[in-house]
């Protein structure tokens, strides 16, 4: 054809979709849907990334090594020692810990600093930047913040500040601000409160300790000075790249954000049902003006051509709002995934979204491939067919209904190369992603020949139920099954999610719950409140846990320490416990050693949680080398435990074999055991009245720190709960695209049936009860679905992410909430296509005939 010809054919394509805006629209919010969840969640986790990754920076400044003690303190003759006698003069001590000012609802990082030290290190906190010595360095708890922050607590230079430390409230005055020089160093200076080292001292109870001496290492023969620098470093303490940090941070959180990832991937697998759906029904109601362009000589590659310019203008179009909605989704889901960061790995506080290139990159990428990877197979089919053929109606019908076995055939090699891949040994989280999408995209492959063999199954029962009517309807869901069976898969998939994920959830909560039962023999619980929700980074005041031993009612106690050391597999969190003999039904082991329990507190031994040994290839029997007080020290592994309060790991030894070899005598939280025949409820309001005036602390009873735990893994879950309902509202919008779609194309066939005497009722009747056949159907086939799904969350993608075993939990009740959540959803969709048709006047249709 000539380019004019060319012009005329795609004007006519523009044409086709005008007259059918509401399809068009339907086809445009599909495609948006999938994209703005994959926005959003992009968006979000860069978001978080970057905003670490700011924080970490203006913390690090210019640094280029760290010195660190042993646990989590470093003895101030240490950083006396490198600068004087090793003459190390770029250098600088730090302290670090986190807190909260009183009137802002979130939490501050708070540092330390010698501000004489500072200047080749962080701008802000040097003498240069403008800190008065005398009025810093006064002997008195004094500070300075971001001058944004001063604005927002409505504090000038001078006021006194209330700074709450591990449960401790102290009084700080206001010695100055800190003015940023661009918005990129105001975000990473939002949340820091800098202070002299004297005053953070005596915050964190840190007398003549340090947290880490920061180092400016020359370039040149670094390796050698680091060298010497370690030999010269007693008591266990190490020189590490400042980088470091970012690094344990980045592989602490990759498994969470990947989940997140896939699970917005699945809302857009769904859109592309809905996609295939809409460009098949386009192409479908064209049929015989496709024939008979056909027949005037246009080529197969121009219908081809001209098909695949409607779905890009569909995910262009779709892409773009997907964009722009993303943007605002991300705002309610940057809440949600800080939360989690918080509850689970570190302080975060994240004040603004971060937009990169990639995010929007890989939306335009996914949203415009995803519709036209959806959108090829209709437009091949429209191109390839022959004109005898393409002027039938019932052809393409007719050619589904001889590929069914194909199809099923295809789906059933996808399944298998999806359990071949979750054979593989030693196979990543992608691995267990790319089999779980291979099973779902197998399953959906299979999907049509099972509608036509439960349709034989109905169609009697609804026969029963609902005459003639009945039997019609299900025999309608057959002979549309082009568009009908990829409606159901979309609802399938969607809600087969649903139940997966379900599961998956049900199955963590009951194992935790287990777990917690098990965990928590005593009565009462006292812990500080902690920076980071799931880890006891703070420490109790000791004439508190002297005082709360010796309350009256109190039969027994013990204690525990969590403090983070160095060791040969990294920085890991140790655990000190003085628990005795109830020390062994507190920990249900996973595997141990036949005399562990009679060696623990005697010998060099230790336990790691199932994730620790999971995560660094740790078996009975290994050494691990932890660097303490007294030097690099190593412990044998001679048991493993269920652990689900870190799913970093976590490595504990008895209290007596710790004060071996560190010096550090705190204690991070406190375990009380009443008398028989005491409430524990009264017991707890007098540990309170003890408490009170010394120590802001949590005293709770084993109810209450079960429900407070449940209570954060419930946050956790919240995002993945969000992400379950928009991709059952994606496959909402697919199954009424696929009802007006049917609406529009039989609108002869019902006009027939209303002129033969069926009347506006029996038909709305007839289309109600195929949406709802249409329902039962999705519910039914997404039960096996979810089940495999959630057997390969639990037992792979789970286990890969990670390292918990969990027992699988199947409720009955969800099964059959997914069922009715499949038929409500096919009702809902049905009811507007369902009175447009009843309500349409038969003559206009039969005009033309």
């Amino acid at each position: 054809m000539k380019h004019s010809d060319t012009d005329l054919l795609w004007l006519s394509s523009l044409r086709f979709l005008w007259k059918h805006p509401w399809h068009f629209a339907l086809s445009i919010l599909g495609v948006a849907l999938g994209v703005s969840v994959v926005v959003s969640i992009d968006l979000s986790n860069n978001s978080a990334k970057k905003a670490f990754s700011l924080s970490s920076e203006a913390v690090t400044g210019k640094t280029t090594h760290q010195i660190k003690g042993a646990a989590e303190t470093l003895d101030e003759e240490v950083y006396r020692k490198i600068r004087i006698d090793e003459k190390v003069r770029k250098s600088a001590p730090v302290i670090e810990g986190y807190g909260r000012i009183e009137g802002m609802n979130r939490t501050f990082q708070i540092m330390g600093v010698d501000p004489i030290a500072e200047g080749p290190f962080r701008n802000f906190a040097s003498q240069q930047a403008g800190i008065e010595l005398s009025s810093f360095i006064s002997g008195a708890n004094t500070g300075i913040i971001a001058k944004s922050v001063a604005q927002e607590l409505g504090a000038s230079v001078g006021d006194r500040l209330t700074v709450s430390v591990g449960g401790r409230a102290y009084k700080l005055r206001l010695i100055g601000t800190i003015n940023a020089k661009n918005d990129r160093s105001q975000r990473a200076l939002e949340n820091l409160l800098v202070v002299d080292i004297s005053t953070a001292q005596r915050l964190f109870n840190m007398e003549g300790q340090l947290s880490r001496i920061d180092l400016i290492l020359p370039e040149k023969n670094t390796e050698s000075i680091v060298t010497d620098l370690k030999s010269t470093l007693a008591g266990g303490a190490t020189v590490n790249r400042s980088d470091s940090r970012s690094e344990t941070v980045a592989q602490m959180t990759r498994a969470f954000e990947l989940n997140l990832e896939a699970l917005s991937m699945l809302a857009l697998l769904v859109g592309m049902f809905l996609i295939y759906n809409t460009m098949t029904f386009s192409v479908v109601q064209r049929r015989q003006l496709i024939g008979r362009l056909r027949a005037l000589g246009v080529t197969k590659k121009e219908i081809l051509t001209v098909v695949l310019k409607e779905a890009a203008l569909i995910g262009l179009i779709g892409t773009v709002i997907g964009i722009i909605s993303g943007y605002f989704l991300a705002q309610v889901l940057l809440k949600l995934v800080t939360q989690s960061i918080n509850d689970l790995y570190f302080v975060l506080s994240v004040q603004e979204l971060s937009i990169g290139l990639y995010p929007l990159a890989k939306a335009i990428f996914l949203g415009m491939g995803a519709t036209l990877i959806a959108s090829f197979w209709p437009a091949r089919e429209a191109s390839e067919a022959k004109v005898s053929t393409v002027l039938k109606r019932s052809s393409s019908e007719s050619k589904l209904a001889g590929r069914l076995w194909y199809f099923a055939g295809g789906g059933l090699i996808a399944g298998l190369v999806g359990v071949g891949i979750l054979m593989i040994p030693n196979g990543g989280i992608a691995a267990g992603y790319a089999s779980l999408l291979l099973l779902i995209v197998g399953f959906s492959l299979m999907i049509p020949l099972m509608v036509v063999g439960m349709a034989k199954l109905f169609r009697p029962i609804l026969g029963r139920v609902n005459g003639l009517i009945g039997k019609m309807s299900v025999r309608g869901v057959v002979t549309e099954l082009s568009r009908t069976s990829v409606a159901i898969a979309a609802l399938v998939v969607a809600v087969g999610a649903t139940v997966g994920v379900g599961v998956m959830v049900d199955s963590f909560r009951a194992t935790i719950v287990s777990w917690l039962e098990a965990q928590l023999q005593a009565d009462v619980y006292v812990q500080p409140p902690s920076a980071v929700s799931r880890k006891a980074d703070a420490e109790l005041e000791p004439r508190l846990v002297d005082l709360l031993k010796e309350t009256e009612g109190v039969a027994n106690s013990h204690t525990v320490r969590s403090v983070d050391v160095s060791t040969n597999y990294g920085t890991d969190n140790l655990v000190a416990i003085n628990q005795g003999a109830s020390a062994q039904k507190t920990y249900q082991l996973k595997k141990a050693e036949p005399d562990f329990w009679q060696q623990y507190t005697a010998d060099n031994i230790l336990m790691v949680s199932e994730v620790y040994a999971y995560r660094n290839n740790v078996a009975l029997g290994d050494s691990i080398f932890i660097q303490t007080d007294r030097g690099k020290a190593g412990f044998q592994v001679q048991a493993i435990n269920f652990d689900y309060a870190s799913d970093i790991g976590t490595v504990t030894i008895s209290r007596e074999i710790y004060n071996r070899y560190f010096d550090d005598r705190a204690i991070s939280g406190l375990a009380l055991y009443a008398d028989e025949g005491l409430e524990v409820d009264q017991l707890v309001e007098r540990l309170r009245d003890r408490a009170e005036g010394l120590q802001d602390v949590f005293i709770r009873s084993n109810r209450g720190l079960r429900e407070a735990s449940i209570e954060i893994f419930e946050r956790t879950f919240t995002v993945t709960t969000v992400l379950r309902m928009l991709a059952i509202v994606v496959a909402f919008i697919g199954i009424l695209s696929a009802l007006m779609a049917l609406q529009l194309e039989r609108a002869k066939e019902h006009a027939v049936l209303r002129a033969n005497g069926m009347t506006p009722g029996q038909l709305w009747n007839y289309v109600i009860t195929q949406t709802g056949a249409m329902g039962v159907m999705a519910g039914i086939l997404s039960v096996p679905l979810g089940i495999l799904m959630a057997y390969i969350l639990v037992y792979v993608i789970n286990l890969r992410s990670f390292g918990w075993t969990l027992q699988l939990m199947i409720s009955p009740g969800l099964l059959l909430q997914a069922i009715g959540l499949a038929i409500v959803a096919a009702l809902l969709a049905g009811i507007y296509p369902s009175l447009k048709m009843a309500q349409s006047n038969p003559a206009d249709a039969l005009r033309n005939e």
